[in-house]
């Protein structure tokens, strides 16, 4: 399912290297990438003096206007500087510049993609230091929240309901100031990819309806070294590979500025579709609907959000991890809700914090208790002893209520979200409105055995996703073209 419609996978980067290449790393990364690491830091911690320079002694009431005086230009120059100095420190000496920045007035908004790297913000260097949108729990990591606090960045929290929309009117508030603010830089696909698509624009950037300008983001250089993708090299790996390179090239470009429609005014999603469409055209590269969701990422099939590879082959691969045989016999029991504990406990593993990596696989409650059901059905579905016909009807059984009248049982939405964000990683909302759709708002409420057999093995865009997440994988073949075994300590 990974790469839905034959299209790119984004999310996945596959850093192959020849053995020249090899031979390059091995070398230059037992020199060159541990001394331009420790200068880097270096720099980095130098910049922390001139950020607090700027904030500190100032009221909150200060902090809500743009900061002007001595103060200001002294930390921004100096920022400025010790930042261009720790990339190029880095590796990064050849940046080019393509197209020219609009003005303040022009475009009070950035939007800048492909995001692949957290690299990325050497951009901010080429566009005069533009405000970011960035999480509040950033202000307490050194220096970056130092940073954050320089910069005035519009910060939004994920634990706060109402931080939205905060976020919102204080990105209209300072897209409409007339220049008096700097312009707002987003990275409208809200996570990295391995710049083979474009994700799908969030619509943060665009619900103030004011123009924008598109800045692309390229490194062309002969080995991707400084792609940070969902699943790929991690942040240490990409930081040496990177700097081991004797030079790495950014390329940045500035396209025209991109002015609303009043459709578009009116509408912040289809004005992120049509700009992701246009920065995809400039960029030569698809423009997908692939999005991250939590820490998930999705693609668009019908009205769903529903994740690229299916839930149960990740769930497969972690439960080999915790050292549970998935062919083993199932445990007794399966009703109620289940801690991490008593997981442990009732699939029998070794270690009672074995299951720390298997919860995010079901809904959990405030709690953090996990539906025994889903676990059972999980299970049943990893063995591959039932058809996909006889699995959907004992994940019907699972989670139906009985009925008010015998005999006609009915299957209830939280039974029916439980039972898709299982299989296909379906955000609740989703399955919600998918469940009211296909008539479970009654009457009778539920929906009945035939409607969800209609749905997971006979709907025309649906019912194949049901089917591949319930058919297990090959295992993956070595270089030598045999299969792995499977044990329970892999």
């Amino acid at each position: 399912m990974a790469g839905g419609g034959g299209g790119p996978d984004p999310f996945v980067h596959r850093l192959r290297l020849s053995g020249a290449q090899r031979a390059q790393f091995y070398l230059l990364g037992a020199v060159l990438a541990p001394l331009r690491v420790v200068l880097a830091f270096l720099v980095l911690f130098l910049i922390w003096p001139f950020a607090l320079l700027q904030v500190l002694g100032r009221s909150e009431e200060e902090l809500k206007e743009p900061l002007l005086g001595w103060r200001s230009s002294v930390s921004r120059s100096s920022i400025y500087f010790l930042s261009r100095l720790m990339f190029f420190l880095l590796g990064f000496m050849r940046i080019r510049v393509r197209g020219q920045q609009a003005s303040r007035l022009d475009a009070p908004i950035l939007v800048a993609a492909p995001h692949s790297t957290f690299f990325d913000p050497i951009v901010l260097l080429l566009c005069d230091i533009p405000t970011v949108v960035s999480r509040t729990e950033n202000l307490h990591v050194p220096v970056i929240g130092a940073l954050l606090r320089f910069n005035q960045a519009i910060l939004v929290s994920r634990h706060d309901p109402a931080s939205r929309k905060k976020v919102v009117e204080e990105v209209k508030r300072r897209a409409t100031s007339q220049g008096k603010w700097p312009q707002v830089l987003f990275f409208p696909e809200g996570t990295c990819s391995n710049k083979k698509a474009l994700l799908k624009f969030k619509p943060g950037a665009f619900i103030a309806g004011v123009p924008i300008q598109p800045v692309l983001i390229r490194y062309p250089n002969s080995l991707d070294s400084t792609t940070w993708a969902w699943r790929g090299p991690g942040v240490l790996q990409v930081l040496w590979l990177t700097a081991s390179q004797l030079c790495t090239s950014v390329e940045v470009e500035f396209l025209p500025v991109y002015r609303p429609s009043p459709e578009e005014t009116l509408d912040p999603s289809l004005y992120a579709s049509n700009v992701q469409r246009a920065m995809a055209r400039a960029l030569g590269m698809p423009a997908t609907d692939y999005e991250l969701v939590g820490a998930l990422p999705v693609q668009a099939v019908g009205c769903l959000r529903v994740a690229l590879e299916p839930r149960l082959w990740e769930l497969e691969r972690a439960l080999r991890r915790a050292r549970w045989e998935t062919g083993g016999p199932l445990p007794e029991g399966g009703a109620g809700t289940l801690g991490r504990r008593e997981l442990a406990r009732w699939l029998g593993l070794p270690h009672a914090e074995a299951p720390e990596g298997l919860c995010a696989y079901f809904q959990q409650e405030a709690g953090g208790a996990m539906d025994a059901r889903a676990v059972r059905l999980a299970l049943w579905a990893l063995r591959g002893e039932h058809s996909p016909e006889e699995l959907t009807r004992l994940a019907f059984e699972l989670f139906c209520d009985g009925g008010a009248e015998p005999g006609a049982p009915r299957l209830p939405q939280e039974g029916f979200c439980a039972i898709l964000y299982l299989l296909l990683g379906v955000p609740g909302a989703d399955a919600a409105a998918l469940f009211a759709a296909l008539g479970g708002a009654g009457p009778p409420p539920g929906l009945s055995v035939g409607q969800f057999e209609d749905f997971a093995l006979r709907h025309p865009d649906y019912a194949p996703l049901v089917r591949a997440s319930l058919r297990r994988p090959a295992p993956a073949p070595h270089a030598n073209g045999l299969a792995p075994a499977r044990s329970k300590a892999d």
